[in-house]
């Protein structure tokens, strides 16, 4: 909820606190101090950090001119952290107050800013101790990925499994030197050795031979099935795959590639090809199962293809605070052990990644966004649908170029999606639309309060429907005017108020029917008569001769 001006009164008078932060910041705020007091809010469980108003009690507002574009400040935020962070604008009698919402970490995990970990120390920071981070980060439970796994040994790993983590690590690190190590060095400089060299079970995951994964993890397996109808009844195709990850992660790849159609459309000269399935979702799909689910359960990972649809099932539910809504900005892994020696390889380049890749190529590719339907407390279900639903879109999105799309954010491309289907867009994609707006993807009509946007004109070229685009530009501003003067004509005498004539033109927000009203006075064709609300418009009447 917006804060009203009576909670902001209620804020002042409470003491300075664990959930309050006040800054008199009357001429400017340091960005990177702002940053460090979030990171120190969302540790200590969230609160909220006020511009604008005296640090000392009896507080008072003085107004502040820092961050004057509080939408931009909100995505800086959100890349430096990775979380949103909501920044609100109060303009009030007394000056303008920002007020910066941070919300709480979750469990077992602590945020942090360039790998630095911030609490607050009376009126200033200080980094959080050894033993206070260790204290948030065992508050999910221990990691099961980096406990020991009783009595398995080396000889349970696969050493051709092992070889291809260390030349993944070494092209990724930079480092060729660690090329020439050992199995046994590798595992313990990628701390997948615990406790005095003893296996992990992060290292079975990714590592195991068929008969170590059956002895010491089986619910470890990934089950493939392909199936060519939604008829019950036994898979057209079916593979368990018993082994580490490294094992088999190529061979699940090319079993799902042997039945990935390619969708040909054409449109006039153009000729698009597209497979079902593109290859960096499907993988991400994968990776997020293996690197999320809840190990201690006894199912196995389930990945289903259908002729456009690919279903990853995945045993445990979402881990604790993450939804399918918020799951793009939050994180709380629940193997962290397995997804650190995941990202020493580069398969997970960040938290959040993956879903992220998921969602921009369904954009990109005119497909359906991942969903999460289906998820429960036992299991998550992630669906990928392969079905292009507007090949159109496709090609407007390559019109805009890699170098346009590269620069893009995942809200960009969600918000682009919403607009492409028509669907009203929530504040935080709300402020992604100046920047389409600039890169030539949409178009803003009206001003103020009133503006709207649109995809641009472009698109409805390429969509072939620029009739399309007129009606979701408006009408022209001549045919508008014709409107107008054509109501008037019928009015007569009578004439009509502006509420009134804002019936006739409803999509134009009142200042542009103004605009019209006035431009047609000067031009002589209509005449105002009265004040106020007593102003009616008529259509003016030639002079006698």
């Amino acid at each position: 909820m917006p804060t009203s001006a009576a909670q902001l009164q209620q804020w002042l008078l409470e003491p300075e606190g664990q959930r309050l932060e006040f800054k008199e910041a009357k001429q400017r705020y340091d960005f990177e101090k702002l940053l460090k007091y979030c990171v120190a809010l969302a540790n200590e469980g969230g609160g909220t950090i006020v511009l604008g108003v005296t640090d000392k009690r009896p507080r008072h507002i003085v107004g502040t001119q820092a961050f004057e574009d509080p939408g931009r400040t909100e995505a800086g935020l959100h890349q430096r952290l990775g979380h949103r962070i909501p920044v609100e604008e109060l303009r009030l009698p007394e000056g303008r107050v920002l007020v910066v919402h941070v919300p709480p970490r979750l469990p077992g995990t602590a945020w942090n800013v360039d790998g630095r970990y911030f609490k607050r120390a009376g009126d200033d920071l200080a980094p959080l101790s050894d033993q206070e981070l260790r204290a948030m980060f065992a508050e999910a439970g221990p990691d099961f990925s980096a406990q020991p796994c009783p009595g398995a040994t080396l000889a349970d790993l696969e050493p051709d499994s092992i070889a291809l983590f260390r030349e993944r690590w070494a092209k990724k690190s930079g480092d060729p030197r660690k090329r020439e190590l050992n199995d046994l060095q590798t595992l313990r400089d990628a701390e997948l050795l615990v406790e005095g060299d003893q296996v992990s079970y992060a290292a079975l995951i990714l590592f195991a031979t068929r008969a170590g994964l059956t002895r010491w993890l089986a619910q470890a397996e990934l089950v493939f099935e392909y199936r060519s109808s939604e008829a019950a009844g036994p898979a057209a195709d079916r593979e368990e795959y018993r082994a580490g990850f490294f094992a088999w992660q190529d061979a699940l790849w090319k079993k799902i590639n042997l039945r990935n159609d390619r969708q040909s459309y054409q449109d006039d000269f153009f000729r698009m090809d597209l497979p079902t399935f593109d290859e960096v979702p499907v993988r991400e799909a994968i990776l997020n199962a293996v690197a999320h689910r809840d190990y201690r359960l006894g199912g196995s990972i389930f990945v289903r293809q259908f002729a456009k649809r690919l279903e990853v099932v995945s045993p445990g539910g979402l881990p604790p605070g993450i939804t399918p809504e918020n799951i793009i900005d939050q994180q709380n892994p629940r193997n962290r052990r397995l997804a650190e020696a995941l990202a020493r390889c580069g398969l997970i380049e960040r938290s959040g990644q993956g879903l992220n890749l998921m969602m921009e190529s369904a954009v990109r590719q005119g497909k359906p966004l991942p969903s999460f339907a289906g998820t429960a407390a036992h299991e998550v279900r992630l669906t990928l649908e392969g079905g292009v639903r507007n090949p159109a879109f496709v090609r407007f999105m390559e019109r805009l170029g890699e170098d346009t799309l590269r620069s893009f954010s995942t809200l960009d491309y969600l918000a682009l999606e919403r607009l492409e289907q028509g669907q009203p867009l929530p504040a935080a994609l709300k402020e992604r639309l100046p920047g389409l707006v600039a890169a030539g993807a949409a178009e803003a009509i009206g001003r103020g309060k009133g503006t709207r946007y649109i995809l641009s004109e472009a698109l409805y070229a390429s969509l072939g429907a620029k009739g399309t685009y007129t009606r979701q530009r408006g009408l022209d501003r001549e045919t508008n005017k014709t409107l107008l003067l054509t109501h008037l004509t019928k009015q007569g005498d009578q004439g009509a108020p502006l509420a009134e004539l804002r019936q006739v033109l409803p999509a134009l927000p009142e200042s542009a029917v103004r605009d019209l009203l006035r431009e047609l006075r000067d031009e002589g064709r209509l005449m105002l008569r009265g004040q106020r609300r007593w102003a009616r418009w008529f259509i003016a009447m030639p002079d006698p001769l």
